[in-house]
């Protein structure tokens, strides 16, 4: 009989154990989730700037030998543009929603086209607790890492989901598992 009880136990233990390492891998699931789509729209927010306007940047002052520090910079990608966009990107973690794979690991995918294309939700979950725990991420992230987004975003590069959230913040230690089209 103590034989039978201690099995319990173990099992028990085993299944608070699994609970415990998915309730810790959530918190981490929703800030990757957040800090990829964070990129995504703020990649997309980019694309939309036209590339043939620019701005001025640099000193206006008159140096002694009477020249100025001006440089002309693209507007798309200017500290100022990225600092507005950085304001609203947040807002819209409303349209995102969020899927759960086989290892009831969570990722986030748009549930509203920028297109207007159908899009494929038969998978997603559409809630409320989601899109505003993935606002309060993406809120978290852009307030303690304003520097490193305006850096990786006033430059154009590759992989910036992998770089910026695995690599540079540990949001996503598991993102190199997540193919570069998913959230």
């Amino acid at each position: 009989m103590r034989d039978l009880l201690a099995f319990f136990v173990q099992i028990a233990i085993l299944f608070l154990l699994l609970d415990f390492t998915q309730a810790a891998r959530q918190p981490q699931d929703i800030r990757c989730g957040a800090c990829r789509a964070l990129v995504d729209e703020m990649e997309w927010a980019i694309s939309q700037v036209d590339p043939k306007k620019t701005i001025q940047t640099g000193s206006f002052r008159i140096n002694p030998d009477g020249s100025q520090s001006i440089r002309e910079v693209p507007l798309a990608r200017s500290e100022g543009n990225l600092l507005d966009l950085m304001e609203s990107v947040c807002e819209r973690m409303e349209d995102y929603g969020e899927v759960v794979d086989s290892s009831e690991r969570k990722t986030y995918i748009r549930i509203k086209s920028r297109t207007g294309e159908s899009l494929d939700l038969s998978e997603a979950t559409l809630d409320s607790r989601v899109t505003s725990s993935l606002k309060f991420a993406c809120e978290t992230i852009v307030e303690q890492h304003e520097d490193e987004l305006i850096e990786f975003f006033s430059h154009e590069m590759e992989n910036v989901k992998d770089h910026l959230c695995s690599k540079r913040t540990d949001l996503c230690d598991h993102a190199l598992n997540i193919p570069h089209d998913e959230l």
